[in-house]
């Protein structure tokens, strides 16, 4: 979707969307490559012990089919929603492709939730099966007498009491299906947002929402396909990070997809994957980028042969983008989206599209801007919301159920992000802090981003959160919270330390004047820090 040009300016001049009228996820990234290229790979699994598994394209049409056969079988109609509750993984891919085709909404979900997370959920929802593992079976099977809708269980493990097993499910279906005739703007996902800033909510998407991911991904990763173009994430497939920009755009463009299912991310084992199946386009988020980055002699495990990294999540900042340019040779393409308008801001090293703690700049076909809260434009220089203008092919068609709280989403035909932001004077947009993060401090208004990646730069921390706690004098005063390196010990003159490292490079006002040693960092199922712990740690500190 995304032709070459020789520069930035020329890709956004040029680009215009092409939606066809008609649009199937589920044929877009299995039956349009069976038809072509049916040997072609879709997925690889890693399996360190015995090579590689691997998936065609054919395969992933035909077993796609035969499920949306059992599927229906098992009375699941268009605008059904089925629950995924697995690991990366063929069947997780299967089971996503088979869904649209049938014109049924999937619903990805992480296993790491807990029953409370995976109740509201698939209650909220009106999830009517899912298809999950044995671990996801038993937490399903402890809150399955209050899901009122909940018909079918699905266990790729194979059957176990009410429970269908995926391979008989396939094995019982014939492997042709007429897939559902979807228009763009007919519902295909419900991702649910994060639930940082409050109760998580069901963001629907057309199935036109992977041709809007399609310039981001193809900017950030220096114009796929090339030759021997390989795609891998640490990230789980059940976050849109995971989902749309990887697992779906790759298969889209008929690129290999590989697959781990490791529950916990390790820096070591995460580069021996990449070299192991010759991984060339990675998408890492900050975090775990950062591990990495704290990680002794981890650069000299990093695959020669990885053309890009894309990251996204999270601000990554200047430390770490300077540190992958410094040490991997390759610059970071980070990008910027949210659960509802995904990837609208992006990078691109091999146009020279990329700044030291910038998001980088609009994505051809996105326009986005800055905005005060009464929608006006803000200038250069000033902070202001991020927010994307309507219509636009990617962001979502609303909250499930709640025409209110999609309402709100809105000023005008500016969907607000609440994420502060600032660009600079070459159209750079920095990321500044959601509303709820940013610090008040006698007078000042500062994001916790540039603190957390100037903290991160000390040679003695692996990762760190930057909140404010209130203070009589000055509104909030800015408090750390701090994960050491392995074998770093904490001690005051540590903290003095670190306290000086901060003001030194950023400013007097900035630094934190309270810094605390924590033995590890919250994180959402996507890789952000939950600053609302340490908000609210903070405050009651503060109380007492």
């Amino acid at each position: 979707m995304l032709e070459r040009r020789d520069s930035y300016e020329a890709l956004r001049s040029d680009f215009r969307w092409s939606i066809p009228d008609r649009f199937n996820i589920g044929v877009a990234v299995s039956d349009a490559w069976a038809a072509r290229d049916p040997g072609r790979i879709a997925l690889l699994e890693d399996r360190p012990s015995g090579g590689p598994a691997t998936l065609s394209f054919a395969d992933l049409a035909e077993r796609s089919n035969a499920l949306a056969n059992g599927l229906r079988a098992q009375g699941i109609r268009r605008g059904d929603r089925v629950a995924l509750l697995l690991p990366q993984g063929f069947e997780t891919a299967i089971s996503h492709v088979a869904i649209y085709k049938l014109g049924a909404i999937a619903v990805p979900l992480a296993l790491l939730f807990g029953v409370e997370a995976l109740e509201y959920r698939l209650v909220t929802a009106g999830v009517r099966a899912i298809v999950t593992n044995a671990s996801g079976n038993a937490r399903i099977s402890a809150i399955k007498g209050r899901l009122r809708d909940l018909e079918t269980v699905v266990l790729v493990e194979g059957g176990d009491g009410d429970a269908i097993g995926f391979d008989r499910l396939i094995a019982d279906h014939p492997v042709a299906f007429t897939p559902e005739d979807t228009a763009p703007d007919d519902p295909a996902m419900m991702i649910f947002t994060s639930g940082t800033t409050g109760p998580p909510k069901g963001a629907v998407h057309g199935h036109r929402v992977l041709l809007g991911h399609m310039p981001g991904t193809e900017m950030a990763h220096e114009f796929p396909p090339r030759p021997g173009d390989r795609f891998w994430t640490p990230a789980d497939w059940a976050w849109a990070g995971g989902l749309l920009n990887v697992l779906l755009p790759a298969l889209y463009l008929g690129l290999p997809v590989v697959s781990s299912r490791s529950e916990k991310f390790e820096p070591e084992a995460a580069c021996d994957l990449m070299a192991r199946m010759e991984v060339r386009n990675a998408f890492i988020p900050p975090t775990a980028l950062r591990m990495m980055k704290s990680t002794v002699g981890i650069a000299r495990r990093f695959p020669k042969t990885l053309r890009t990294i894309e990251s996204a999540g999270e601000a990554l900042g200047r430390e770490t983008w300077e540190w992958a340019r410094q040490e991997l040779g390759i610059t970071v393409n980070e990008i910027y989206g949210q659960t509802e308008c995904n990837l609208v801001i992006g990078s691109c090293g091999a146009l020279g599209v990329g700044k030291a703690g910038a998001i980088g700049k609009p994505v051809p076909g996105h326009d986005v801007g800055l905005i005060d809260a009464e929608g006006q434009p803000v200038a250069t220089g000033t902070p202001g919301q991020i927010a994307i203008r309507r219509p636009d092919p990617v962001m979502f068609l609303g909250y499930w159920q709640s025409p209110e709280a999609t309402e709100k989403k809105f000023i005008g035909d500016w969907m607000v992000t609440g994420d502060q932001g600032v660009a600079d004077e070459d159209g750079y947009i920095h990321f500044f802090g959601r509303d709820d993060d940013v610090i008040t401090s006698a007078g000042y208004r500062i994001g916790p981003g540039e603190i957390e990646d100037c903290l991160t730069g000390h040679e003695a921390v692996a990762l760190a959160a930057a909140v404010g706690k209130p203070d009589p004098v000055r509104t909030e005063i800015v408090k750390a919270y701090v994960v050491l390196r392995d074998g770093v010990e904490p001690s005051a003159p540590l903290a003095e330390e670190i306290k000086s490292w901060v003001r030194e490079r950023l400013s007097a006002h900035e630094y934190p004047r309270e810094v605390a040693f924590v033995d590890s960092m919250p994180l959402t199922t996507t890789g952000k820090v939950i600053r609302r712990i340490f908000r609210d740690r903070a405050r009651r500190e503060a109380e007492g």
